[in-house]
């Protein structure tokens, strides 16, 4: 295998077809929605939409962070830092800072873990946002 055909290889694996799109994006309004249905049935508090934005803000500058220093040869942001961001509720903005940033965007194995944090977290909010319904819990 020649050096451009070993390049083109490398980027098969790194950007894996279909894997964009409008699907995060999607991700992000579908969790608007849900958030809106949890207020609105269970009587989820409004500050918990507050909560998420700092934290997608929190995480999209630590996105931002470690892109500059990944360009300049600097301290990095660890994957599990960012992994945890996200979990906590920051990966909204994790998504928008992967696409607008194009940091950390191609790499599967950290989409992979990347992708689970979104579930854990989008599963932990309909679990207490049910459990506040039914009176179980009280926030």
């Amino acid at each position: 295998m020649g050096a451009s055909a070993a390049t083109a290889r490398s980027q098969q694996l790194r950007h894996p077809p279909g894997r964009a799109g409008a699907g995060p994006l999607v991700a992000i309004a579908a969790f608007g929605g849900l958030w809106l249905v949890a207020a609105l049935v269970a009587g989820v508090p409004r500050w918990t939409a507050g909560l998420y934005g700092v934290a997608s803000l929190v995480c999209f500058m630590a996105y931002a962070q470690d892109k500059s220093a990944a360009r300049r040869g600097g301290w990095r942001t660890s994957e599990s830092s960012l992994l945890l961001l996200g979990l906590v509720g920051g990966w909204p903005g994790a998504i928008l800072a992967q696409r607008w940033l194009r940091h950390k965007s191609s790499k599967v194995s950290f989409q992979a873990a990347f992708r689970a944090t979104v579930l854990l977290n989008v599963g932990a909010f309909a679990t207490l946002a049910v459990a506040r319904h039914r009176g179980w819990v009280t926030w």
